[in-house]
């Protein structure tokens, strides 16, 4: 299995991907949470200025985030920065719309984004619409501008809901997941996106490129003799992970009870003492504010007892080498292509664990 990392935007990154290209990884991500990050289109420039090969992934973007016009904008542009190296994830914004207090974007709209996007991407004149006023839009500038010539891949952002791996069928394109380590989980994907794909006529200049890989976002901890797997260093290496599902399910507990009701006791009290801990309730309209500070960031000490041994073993792979060999096995026969870690500890260090590991 191919190997990669995701980041955040933020000053030195471009130094994270230099790195990464010397270990052999295959692609390096940025996130696109406005609020919470800097830019990925930024941090992308620079790295792309900065390294030569290695893949340079948004992961991801959102409608509900960026117009269509100004993200295929930045995304030609980073590809004449880097040609034929840049991936773009898209997705309906849950993360991203969630920590401005807002609700994610539906995936029809979803849809319509990567089409565009797709369409402009590579040269094509796409049909645009705000409101009720639709127009034909397509790049007038050419040249040194940007790069709609080599192809710019893109997955889309799906769980274990149908509708976006449905539209990933649509378009042609990939799919990218946040912790699902399920093999079963991703299987269900990839046959939601099978069907959708064989039910949809497509052009055959259309979509842009031809990569349909599948990416897994995940953490790693490579446990040494005798260490115990959810102790603090387990912990501090995937607390990230677990306090962002916990914030989403804290975060919508009012909205959308059946997640928390998922959950098991021990993760449902964890939900419980977060929301305490941070001073709101499930019902606080300013809830955002309190939830998702540090969000992907290192945890804090004192909250690595909501990291509860469950959801580590749900999102993250902690083990021996063996053990995380195994896992990752079955996730390639699942048809997953690509581990995506996000380091929060030691970035450069647990790079070079991952690559030790698989490349």
């Amino acid at each position: 299995m191919r190997a990669g990392v995701v980041v955040a935007a933020q000053p030195g990154a471009e130094k994270l991907a230099v790195r990464a290209e010397e270990l052999g990884l295959h692609s390096f991500w940025v996130n696109d949470t406005p609020m919470v990050h800097g830019d990925p289109f930024v941090a992308l420039s620079l790295c792309a200025k900065a390294t030569s090969r290695i893949r340079l992934g948004i992961g991801v973007t959102s409608p509900a985030l960026r117009s269509a016009p100004a993200t295929a904008s930045g995304l030609v542009s980073l590809n004449a920065l880097a040609p034929g190296r840049i991936i773009c994830g898209v997705g309906t914004g849950n993360t991203a719309r969630r920590t401005l207090g807002m609700r994610p974007t539906t995936a029809a709209r979803l849809e319509n984004f990567t089409a565009v996007l797709q369409d402009l991407c590579a040269g094509r004149s796409t049909e645009y619409r705000e409101g009720d006023r639709v127009r034909d839009i397509r790049f007038l500038h050419a040249g040194a501008h940007v790069n709609t010539a080599d192809p710019i891949e893109f997955v889309v952002a799906a769980l274990l809901g149908p509708k976006a791996a449905a539209v990933a069928g649509r378009r042609g394109t990939g799919l990218i997941s946040f912790g699902l380590l399920d093999p079963a989980g991703w299987q269900a994907l990839h046959e939601t996106r099978r069907h959708a794909a064989q039910d949809t006529p497509r052009e055959p200049d259309s979509p842009t490129g031809s990569r349909v890989d599948s990416y897994v976002v995940t953490a790693l901890h490579l446990l040494d003799e005798d260490e115990d797997p959810h102790g603090d260093a387990a912990r501090d290496a995937t607390g990230h992970l677990v306090l962002s599902l916990l914030a989403f399910a804290a975060d919508t507990a009012a909205d959308t009870p059946a997640l928390v009701e998922q959950l098991g006791s021990d993760e449902r009290e964890a939900v419980r003492r977060l929301l305490d801990r941070r001073g709101t309730t499930a019902t606080a309209p300013d809830r955002h504010t309190k939830l998702y500070p540090n969000y992907l960031g290192r945890i804090a000490p004192q909250d690595r007892d909501l990291v509860v041994p469950s959801l580590m073993n749900t999102l993250a792979l902690v083990g021996t080498r063996d053990d995380l060999l195994a896992r990752i096995t079955t996730l390639e026969q699942a048809g997953v292509d690509e581990l995506l870690i996000q380091p929060v500890i030691d970035p450069p260090t647990e790079m070079a664990v991952l690559a030790k590991l698989l490349t």
